[in-house]
Order: structure tokens, then C-alpha cells, then sequence
């Protein structure tokens, strides 16, 4: 099979030669990230990055990873109650980040020009987006986010409605990644670790708008996948995000407590994308470790609607030849099973 063909036998849970393999790292040092607009040299080294990572493992699955442009910049010193979130307006694809985003994904895919693979460009939701404009760090799981909870307490209606219109935004600039630039599809971080909206909350002001991305990404193409973000162990309530149509869903099962099968099941026999630690054995274990993790994986959950990757992003020194081992060890099963 071609990894093409291989990939859209996932999707629609059908067999496969082998089981695809789809570990993604970031190729900038945290203190480059989202700082594309303001250095050209950390936006190059983002772009760059991509082309060291190829000569050592030609992907099953390729993401345009965007370091240096992940969060879309929004100015909210102005916001010091709910109803000044009206004043947040969708972002337009004429605006700078939308257009170095668009340069990004163009250039990146050049690099990967004559890999057969499927591309997918990263996307984030509106509501981690937002997070992140209100919060001093990363919005991950004990982040101090005390200006998000009096907004979601004083006008729960406000932030849904910021949500959907940001939406608007993201769902147009997604739109032209895939249909000018040419990507596949979307990878859209997702994410309520720990909780943080409650799940009433969750269910009424926020799904919408993220279900909003994915529809009108399925109308281009219906290859799109929801990664529910369990970055270092920070675990979701995975039920959120059961109904929202994605083609397949990067999980992170470790973080979660669960594993592949279960949350294959959980989604309705939905493909599923993961298995492993972000820096365990994939980062540090032998060849044989990473062999017998492979063959756990499987023996779990199968080799139909089932790709091999981690929780979240592998730390950004791993050797890629790994991702090599635990393709030939997916070959391997494939050949006994």
C-alpha cells in the first residue's frame, strides 16, 4: 500500500499492510514558540526543522507542525468583564499570523514535495486559544486562569457566543490551508484537562464551536482528526468529545488511565491514534522495549482503524530513527498476525 492508501484504509476501518505510525515533535525550543510574527530566525528554524526530521524518517502521517505560530495572537487587555468579549471579532485570512501561517504550511509541504503522505495542518480551538490570551504560561491542567473563570461565572452565553465568532476565523483559515495550500486535513488540538470547564459548561458553550471547525473542515475533506490534548500526563474526560464527528481521534490513553481498544469502543469504533508515552519508552527505551510496546499496543487493539503514536509531542531531542523501530515493528506484527 501506499501510506495514502494506507491511511484512508484507517479511516474508513478497513485492513491494512501494516498499522501507520504518527509521532509528531515540535522543532523549536519552547522560547520560539508563537514568536513567528516578531523573529524571522525562529520562524525559519520552525520550517527548517521539518526538513532534518525527513531525512531520517520519510512519515506515515505528515503534520505541519506551526511552533512558532500555534496560538493565534489576540489583544484582551481590554477585556475586564463578559460583555466586553463582543468587541472579539473572527480573524481574517488577509491578516498577518493568517498569512504567515498560510507561507508556513506552502513552504513546509514543499519540503515534503513526493511523499505520498497524508498532510495534515495543525489547528487549535477557540477555547485554547482564548485560554491562552488570558493566561500568563501554558492553559494545561493547574494553570492559574482566574480572569477565564470570572468570565465563564459572570456570562457563560458571552463566552460561548466569543467562541463560536473566533471559530469563524479559525474555520476560514483552515479552509484555505487545505483547499490553496493543499493540506488534507486538519489536526485539531482540543483539550478540558483536569476539568477546567465543567462539563455542562463544556457541553453547551464550548463543543458548539469546535464542532463548528470540524463540520466545515469535513465539508472539503472528511480525513480530519480531534487530538485531545493530554500534554505530560494531563488527562480529559474523553465522553466530551464522543459526538463530534471527527474521521479519527488522537488520544492520549495513558494520561486518560485507559487503553487503545477501550477507546476505540468509547468512540463508537471510530479510528483511534496512540499508545504510547510521550517520553518513555518511545524516548528512551531500547530497540527491543520499543518492539514489545508496539506488539502490546496491537495486541490490544488491532490492526484495523488503529495508528501508532504518543499522547502528545515527543520531546523535541528524540533520535527520529526510533519512529523507524516502531514502524518495523508494526511491519513485523503484521507479518505473524
Amino acid at each position: 500500500m501506499t501510506k495514502r492508501e494506507r491511511m484512508l484504509n484507517v479511516l474508513a476501518n478497513k485492513p491494512v499492510d501494516r498499522v501507520p505510525v504518527a509521532f509528531f515533535r515540535h522543532f523549536t525550543q519552547p522560547g520560539d514558540w508563537n514568536m513567528g510574527l516578531e523573529r524571522a530566525d525562529a520562524f525559519e528554524r520552525n520550517i527548517e526543522g521539518h526538513r532534518g526530521a525527513l531525512e531520517k524518517f520519510n512519515p506515515d502521517v505528515i503534520k505541519v507542525m506551526n511552533d512558532t505560530l500555534m496560538m493565534m495572537p489576540m489583544d484582551v487587555s481590554f477585556v475586564e468583564h463578559a460583555s466586553d468579549l463582543a468587541k472579539i471579532q473572527p480573524i481574517s485570512v488577509d491578516c498577518e499570523y493568517a498569512q504567515k501561517q498560510i507561507e508556513l504550511t506552502r513552504r513546509v509541504l514543499e519540503i515534503y514535495k513526493g511523499c505520498d503522505a497524508p498532510v495534515y495542518v495543525t489547528a487549535f480551538s477557540a477555547a485554547w486559544v482564548l485560554r491562552n490570551a488570558m493566561t500568563i504560561g501554558l492553559p494545561v491542567a493547574g494553570a492559574d486562569e482566574p480572569q477565564m473563570r470570572m468570565l465563564m461565572e459572570e456570562d457563560p452565553e458571552a463566552v460561548g457566543d466569543c467562541l463560536m465568532r473566533m471559530s469563524e476565523g479559525i474555520a476560514a483559515l483552515n479552509r484555505v490551508l487545505m483547499t490553496e495550500c493543499g493540506a488534507d486535513g486538519i489536526y485539531f488540538s482540543v483539550a478540558n484537562q483536569a476539568g477546567f470547564f465543567p462539563k455542562e459548561f463544556h457541553q453547551k458553550y464550548v463543543a458548539p464551536s469546535e464542532k463548528y471547525v470540524l463540520a466545515e473542515a469535513k465539508k472539503i475533506r472528511d480525513m480530519n482528526i480531534v487530538h485531545i490534548c493530554g500534554y505530560h500526563g494531563h488527562g480529559n474526560d474523553l465522553s466530551l468529545y464522543t459526538e463530534y464527528g471527527a474521521a479519527a481521534y488522537s488520544v492520549a490513553v495513558n494520561a486518560e488511565g485507559t487503553t487503545m481498544a477501550d477507546a476505540k469502543k468509547l468512540f463508537g469504533g471510530a479510528p483511534v491514534i496512540g499508545g504510547f508515552t510521550q517520553d518513555g519508552v518511545i524516548y528512551k527505551g531500547t530497540r527491543e522495549e520499543v518492539k514489545k510496546a508496539v506488539w502490546n499496543i496491537l495486541d490490544n487493539a488491532g490492526q484495523t482503524g488503529v495508528v501508532i503514536g504518543a499522547d502528545c509531542t515527543v520531546p523535541n531531542d528524540i533520535d527520529d530513527d526510533r519512529f523507524n523501530w516502531v514502524r518495523d515493528a508494526a511491519a513485523e506484527y503484521a507479518k505473524e498476525h
